[in-house]
């Protein structure tokens, strides 16, 4: 017996020497719970233990080796539960509104976008090596495989906040430059802002809104804009004003489109395959089996591929429409589509340009604002390009 009570005495004592600031007890007591006690964690996620019974065997962990005061076992106890359950020192930032996307370019330098403007988080990961520990951690929590066969990863988090749908792209060190991962985080707000709120934050003046609902209901629509610039915050606001007895389908790479109201609207996101798993279903599958659903209208989240042919088939042939599209201004939206579908057409460039005309209107965003809207006119014979009328937006633009 006193040779097994000097054992545990030296435990505690490693564990002290080993592990003496704050942010190495966390990062031993996460490895203990995912080496050691994967059983409790493995009961807790299966939805056999409570949250509230795995984090009081947790708490009783501690008192029974760490040895420390009652207020630093409950502080080492609440950074647990972080972890466990949220983002670990991520935590604080996904959980302010007011934030939109977090970079992690190393284990100390967290980077921010606070309202539209980037800055320092504030906060980092002690070392390296619980950085490291974190994102393994996240990978698992979110069933992903981050091997060298899978050094690019992206994922998305639509249950661990009641608030935001949390989209990740995960870059490894074997195609870094640093020898650390990159960790992007954007918040998808799920009571993301209809259009009356948006006509609150300025996005848009109330005249502009009913043009658009109009528009949006009548014909199809294209929104083009650079990075961050609110396409699919508008494309999201514009498609809850659709009347209830109209069927939506909704394909998407992330599930950043949801609805808060709508009775009759589907949902299917793409599936990529890795180096284990090669079952995969691109935006193009999904596209395809969506032309042959009973849907009064087909959106497409955000046109990057072959997909883009698939659309334009459908608004062709009198299908309402409406997709977002990465472009610097209007005027390339159009071109940038049809480089998308002349990988998978046996129309000529021209021939596609012409079928654009089915979109009726053409939404330019920037700066989370609705800079211009254009009305499709028809194609000119003559000059071979589409005609366009400027509706919203001042001349000069």
């Amino acid at each position: 017996m006193h040779g097994i009570f000097v054992l545990r005495r030296k435990e505690e004592q490693e564990i002290k020497t080993e592990y003496g600031a704050p942010e190495d007890f966390l990062q031993q007591l996460v490895e203990e719970y995912t080496l050691q006690k994967q059983q409790s964690l493995m009961q807790m996620r299966k939805g056999l233990m409570s949250k509230e019974t795995f984090l009081k065997e947790a708490l009783q962990h501690i008192e029974t080796y760490y040895h420390r005061t009652k207020r630093e076992d409950a502080e080492l106890l609440r950074e647990f539960e972080q972890y466990i359950f949220g983002y670990s020192r991520l935590s604080g930032l996904i959980d302010d509104k007011q934030i939109s996307d977090i970079r992690v370019l190393g284990y100390n330098k967290i980077r921010i976008k606070r309202r539209g403007r980037r800055m320092s988080a504030g906060v980092a990961f002690s070392s390296s090596k619980e950085y490291r520990q974190f994102v393994e951690y996240i990978a698992t929590k979110n069933q992903v495989n981050i091997s060298n066969l899978n050094a690019i990863q992206r994922f998305t988090d639509n249950e661990s906040h009641p608030d935001f749908i949390l989209r990740f792209t995960l870059s490894m060190p074997l195609l870094n430059t640093c020898n650390e991962p990159y960790l992007c985080i954007r918040k998808i707000p799920k009571n993301f802002p209809q259009m009356k709120e948006l006509i609150e934050q300025e996005m848009l003046e109330r005249e502009t809104a009913e043009l658009l609902i109009s528009r949006f209901r009548e014909n199809s629509m294209l929104i083009c804009g650079g990075n961050s610039s609110g396409k699919t915050t508008l494309l999201n606001a514009l498609k809850e004003t659709l009347p209830d007895d109209c069927a939506v389908l909704v394909a998407q790479q992330a599930d950043e489109l949801t609805t808060r109201r709508h009775p009759d609207m589907m949902f299917l996101h793409s599936l990529p395959g890795t180096g284990e798993q090669q079952v995969s279903y691109d935006l193009e599958h999904i596209s395809i089996a969506g032309l042959t659903m009973d849907v009064d209208f087909f959106i497409v989240g955000e046109i990057k591929g072959a997909e883009a042919i698939y659309l334009l088939n459908a608004a062709y042939t009198g299908q309402i429409c409406a997709a977002t599209i990465h472009a610097p201004s209007a005027d390339r939206a159009p071109d940038k589509l049809v480089d998308y579908c002349m990988g998978k057409s046996r129309y000529s460039r021209d021939e596609l340009m012409k079928m654009l005309d089915c979109f009726k209107t053409l939404v330019f965003m920037e700066h989370y604002k609705v800079k211009e809207i254009f009305e499709c006119r028809g194609w000119d014979e003559v000059g071979k390009k589409l005609i366009y009328r400027k509706i919203f937006g001042r001349e000069g633009e």
